[in-house]
């Protein structure tokens, strides 16, 4: 019902005459070119082809989350209002992650390596239990660690104490194939081969300056104006010019940590 109160005040549709379709950035989970919000639609829609996009319905249109509660509270919708924020993974619920995951997966033990040492902390039931960044619970240690690498070959964990080590820190990494929105490629990227943008490669994360550069076969190599923590490979890294979503790459590989690079 929520929607349709929604709809009645600002419907917004795509239409095929719209070619190409632009994606400005948006920070509601149900607008096309919202307003600041707890959400961000950009990073979700940053692989949608072009085709499904034209044909798009943003009920929302600019309404930030806020401001559908008001209505909602408005007409009485108090369920919508009392909903909770959806955090995590929302398929797994309230259920533990690694239980979740090595009900599908067998154990491959492991053991958590000190980065800086070799030394070695403690044990795992499997390295694809753990993302960089994340902080790793290795039983016995007061002071926490955090996961900087991963060898899937030897099944070891790699750790750095402080959540701010500068093995966690990386600004370069080179994406997958990308999907372009509205161009395929930029014509400024096409004609100069490197543009200046913006991405972000996490929910809420803020948007980091950096520079692109493209490749023959439609990867592009990323370069951070500063070094950016806890990259990682599998995550896409969605690109901005302005207000407008560029486009999304899967990232396949990263530069040296700074770490590394500190060490020569």
């Amino acid at each position: 019902m929520l929607w349709i109160i929604l709809a009645q005040m600002q419907w917004r549709q795509v239409t095929t005459q719209e070619r190409p379709w632009k994606m400005k950035r948006c920070f509601s989970r149900s607008t096309s070119r919202g307003r600041k919000g707890s959400s961000e639609t950009g990073l979700k829609l940053g692989t949608v082809p072009q085709e499904a996009l034209r044909r798009t319905l943003f009920p929302l249109g600019e309404l930030t989350k806020d401001f559908v509660k008001k209505i909602a509270a408005e007409n009485r919708l108090h369920h919508v209002l009392q909903k909770k924020e959806s955090m995590g993974i929302c398929f797994i619920g309230k259920r533990n992650f690694e239980n979740f995951i090595l009900e599908y997966l067998q154990p491959r033990p492991g053991r958590f390596i000190s980065i800086e040492d070799n030394k070695v902390l403690g044990t795992h039931k499997g390295w694809f239990l753990y993302t960089l960044g994340q902080r790793a619970n290795i039983g016995g240690l007061r002071e926490p660690w955090y996961v900087v690498e991963k060898d899937g070959a030897k099944g070891d964990v790699l750790v750095a104490p402080r959540t701010d080590h500068p093995a966690l820190y990386r600004d370069l990494l080179r994406t997958g194939r990308v999907h372009w929105i509205a161009e395929e490629p930029p014509a400024a990227l096409v004609r100069d081969k490197m543009m200046e943008c913006h991405f972000r490669f996490r929910h809420q994360m803020a948007l980091v300056p950096c520079v692109l550069t493209l490749n023959q076969d439609g990867t592009v190599w990323v370069t951070a104006v500063k070094a950016v923590r806890a990259l990682a490979p599998g995550q896409f890294a969605v690109f901005y010019k302005g207000d407008e979503c560029l486009g999304s790459g899967k990232i396949l590989r990263l530069g040296p940590s700074t770490y590394t690079l500190q060490k020569g």
